[in-house]
């Protein structure tokens, strides 16, 4: 089967994986290479590659977040998730990046992989599913099948231009070097980058150029025998904070250990709202956290571990009923009763909210008295 056929039909089955919102990883293969599209609930979370992984992972941050010093030390490593994946989640936890800003990341690392694969015409691609993964990381930083289906597209370009141009040998890893001592006017301009430090990609990116216009222009420094190719090793994955491993007797002891109050999780962009709420809740024996971006805030909790949670629908970076199905999703999330708690008051919202099962629709304009009401109720229900 041919790449271009090959790519068409890796891009069918992760539309399909994507439909079924599927989690696992999709595995590249090559004789010479390997690479993993990871999936979660049919979303991209990143795309890894055993040729140049923290290369590329750097090209991507210069990128795309020029000003970012990413630190790893405290960043414990997950088994099923990517570690380019949780430093993002990281930087966007700390305000340090934005979501758009990761994002780019990924659909850049994607491309390059896609695009280097996509050379040999022998690639193959299989399934490997992990539906019990209990990841509490969030959907926000994923990309859904519309936002990958254009990488694909710009794959396939690239590959037909790589064809019409002559330049299917040229290997996008390989750094361009000298190979003669010549004046620099002979190389025209291009000795600084021909030390044997910058890839392809590299080079690329310095000059703000597609990878295919720059082995273009060497073409000809190549064919006078002026530059040839040549492989050059991955930098060294970053430090990484050990993770601990609970014995069973402490596991034991986290799960029976009660919490002396019953947690309210706030998710809504106002805190205006979410220091009434608290007005409310406190003098009534419980506690609240709040949680002004959903995207940002999931792991916040997933670590509080909140006995019920306070849904708003319009929120600037995220609506209230996909954080709702995330909720659901994720094993961490899904015994907890969430109540919609917006300003809307109307039957498609009201029908809406049943018909997905969250516990309660309430407006914010509901009176402290009936919001107690609530949550005794829920908590009452779980506690039971």
């Amino acid at each position: 089967m041919s790449t271009n056929k090959q790519l068409i039909k890796l891009a069918q089955n992760l539309d399909i994986l994507s439909q079924r919102g599927a989690t696992g990883k999709i595995l590249l293969n090559t004789p010479v290479k390997e690479g993993q599209l990871d999936l979660f609930y049919g979303r991209l979370l990143y795309t890894t590659s055993d040729i140049h992984r923290v290369r590329r992972w750097e090209r991507g941050i210069r990128l795309h977040c020029p000003e970012w010093n990413p630190t790893t030390s405290q960043i414990v490593l997950e088994p099923d998730k990517p570690w380019e994946y949780l430093v993002l989640y990281d930087g966007i936890s700390k305000d340090q990046i934005t979501i758009a800003q990761a994002k780019a990341v990924i659909r850049t690392v994607t491309l390059e992989i896609l695009f280097s694969m996509s050379r040999y015409p022998d690639l193959t691609h299989d399934w490997e599913g992990n539906p019990d993964s209990k990841s509490e990381l969030s959907l926000g930083l994923s990309l859904c099948y519309r936002e990958i289906e254009p990488i694909f597209t710009k794959v396939a370009q690239m590959q037909h231009i790589s064809k019409k141009s002559g330049l299917e040998s040229f290997n996008p890893n390989f750094v361009p070097v000298s190979t003669k001592s010549v004046p620099p006017e002979a190389l025209f301009g291009w000795d600084k980058y021909l030390q044997g430090d910058l890839t392809i990609w590299d080079i690329a990116i310095k000059l703000n150029k597609s990878v295919l216009a720059i082995a273009k222009n060497l073409l000809p420094l190549i064919t006078k025998g002026l530059v040839k190719l040549q492989a050059i090793p991955d930098l060294p994955e970053p430090n990484f904070k050990s993770s601990l491993v609970k014995t069973n007797s402490q596991k034991k002891k986290d799960y029976t250990t009660p919490k002396t109050k019953q947690l309210i999780a706030c998710i809504d962009d106002s805190p205006v709202i979410a220091e009434t709420l608290r007005k409310i809740v406190k003098p009534a024996g419980y506690d609240l956290i709040a949680i002004q971006d959903p995207i940002k805030g999931f792991m916040k909790i997933a670590e509080q571990k909140p006995d019920l949670i306070f849904l708003d629908l319009e929120m600037p970076n995220a609506n209230g009923y996909t954080v709702y199905q995330f909720l659901r999703k994720a094993p961490v999330f899904a015994e907890i009763p969430v109540i919609i708690f917006t300003s809307r008051n109307n039957l498609i919202d009201r029908s809406r909210t049943k018909l997905i099962g969250a516990a309660e629709f309430l407006n914010k304009s509901a009176k402290p008295q009936e919001i107690l009401k609530i949550i005794e109720k829920h908590l009452s229900i779980t506690n039971s």
